[in-house]
């Protein structure tokens, strides 16, 4: 066990509560992959925190090692400084982070051209090609379909598990809250206000009369507009960006999920995980909150 002064960071240890929970023997296993000390419950059966040094001093150095040694568990381990756990800042992609599921994609499939739309969507996300030119190939096959469409996508649409509890209860607890996507007005609008966000940015589907263009209004929100926000918002806020938590799932979310704070890749593509440290793999948007040393009674729901 290393002494009280080396302590640096806190090891993170999250159950998906739905299909286990936490047992001792998980939670001594933890202890000594980290060489931490004494757990804290943050919720019981569900997440523990345990003090720790830095990962590169560990034995097995790295969050990637503890990681692998849970991958049977059902288990998410996440790792963050002590200092500034929690953040002042969120700044959340939408689909398939904040939501279950793709817009553009069941747009498509309402329109019955939902599998070439996803083939494209899924090459986009994993890196595989560049996200304004796959952005622009999606859209025009929408062309000439009504805007109607829309509002039949928007029914099929649910918030992730834990959405409300994380946007809710950081904004209680002061933070500032953003919901920046790489998809539509039309749905970031609604979903920033089922969710509370103090604010959403996405591009705009371009219309004629009640029927879709199939062009987005320029210039596109991309990776780089993203990372742009995430300035802008620590800026505004007066912030460090060791203040900010991102989340999101596509590389079109790298750019933003490198520089802030906590980065935290949430049900991320391969090409986001071989990248991001802190990995939401197993779990819920709740354990962003874990994260940030939140015990589950001061959650907030409504």
């Amino acid at each position: 066990m290393a002494d009280s002064s080396s302590l640096t960071h806190t090891l993170v240890l999250v159950a998906a509560r739905d299909a286990t929970s936490l047992t001792p023997v998980d939670i001594q296993a933890a202890r000594d992959l980290v060489r931490g000390a004494a757990p804290s419950t943050l919720s019981v059966g569900e997440a523990v925190e345990i003090a720790c040094p830095a990962p590169e001093t560990w034995e097995h150095a790295g969050i990637g090692s503890v990681r692998t040694a849970f991958a049977n568990r059902g288990l998410d381990v996440l790792v963050t400084p002590t200092h500034n756990r929690r953040k002042r800042l969120l700044v959340a992609d939408m689909d398939s982070t904040i939501v279950n599921c793709e817009t553009l994609d069941d747009i498509a499939t309402h329109a019955g051209i939902g599998e070439k739309i996803a083939d494209i969507t899924r090459r986009s996300m994993n890196g595989e090609i560049e996200f304004e030119s796959a952005l622009h190939e999606r859209v025009a096959l929408l062309a000439g379909l009504p805007v109607s469409l829309l509002e039949r996508a928007w029914k099929d649409v649910r918030l992730n598990a834990g959405a409300l509890e994380l946007v809710r209860t950081m904004r209680a607890n002061g933070a500032r809250t953003a919901l920046v996507s790489g998809g539509f007005t039309f749905f970031t609008s609604k979903v920033a206000t089922l969710c509370g966000f103090d604010e959403n940015h996405a591009n705009i589907l371009l219309t004629q009369g009640e029927t879709l263009t199939g062009k987005v209004s320029e210039p596109i929100l991309g990776p780089d507009a993203k990372l742009a926000h995430l300035w802008r918002l620590v800026k505004e806020s007066r912030l460090d960006m060791d203040d900010a938590m991102a989340t999101g799932d596509g590389a079109n979310d790298l750019a933003m999920l490198r520089v802030a704070g906590a980065g935290i890749a949430f049900h991320a593509k391969p090409a986001v995980r071989r990248e991001i440290e802190n990995q939401v793999n197993n779990t819920t948007l709740r354990t962003l909150l874990f994260a940030q040393g939140y015990q589950a009674d001061e959650f907030v729901t409504a």
